[in-house]
């Protein structure tokens, strides 16, 4: 009995290939360099006064065409650390879907104005003043309208983009 359980752990050994396997390529994907289909960036002209109290620069896409979505959702965070609010804070606007057609172009004007507005109503209500950090990503039309990190994360269609916006609150009643 004793030589059968020997015999079974060196048959197990020898064809499940214990030995030194450091010299095969891993067939792992590696997920650490994963590349978005969309390039996000911010357009260089300089932003226009808005009556939200806070202007975002025009965001201008790129996509691999291969990858390419007919609509997305613009999700824009803020850096909430100076919120004068004991609430938790939520950090974050979800807009509603906008068609991207091709694989270039610019998110609408009106869009851009609708997402000034909330975002300003948002800082407005938690009494923030001066700069802002404010980071915006694409993310597929499919999210849920109050999603948690985890689901904008895994439907990410684009990396995060930092910037800097000046809020100037105005309805002060802080």
């Amino acid at each position: 009995m004793r030589k059968g359980i020997i015999l079974g752990i060196a048959g197990l050994v020898f064809f499940g290939g214990c030995g030194n396997q450091g010299n095969k390529p891993s067939n792992a994907p590696d997920t650490s360099k994963w590349k978005a289909p969309y390039h996000i960036e911010f357009d260089t002209k300089a932003v226009k006064p808005n009556p939200a109290g806070v202007a975002l620069p025009s965001i201008i896409y790129t996509a691999n065409p291969k990858a390419l979505e007919r609509r997305a959702v613009l999700v824009v965070r803020f850096d909430a650390s100076g919120v004068k609010n004991d609430q938790p804070s939520k950090d974050r606007v979800v807009m509603d879907p906008v068609d991207i057609p091709g694989t270039a172009g610019t998110l609408p004007a009106n869009y851009m104005d609708l997402a000034d507005q909330r975002l300003g109503k948002l800082l407005g209500g938690y009494c923030m003043k001066g700069t802002v950090k404010v980071t915006v990503a694409l993310v597929r039309s499919s999210i849920k309208p109050d999603p948690n990190d985890g689901e904008i994360n895994a439907k990410r269609i684009s990396d995060w983009l930092p910037t800097e916006v000046v809020f100037k609150n105005p309805h002060p009643k802080c």
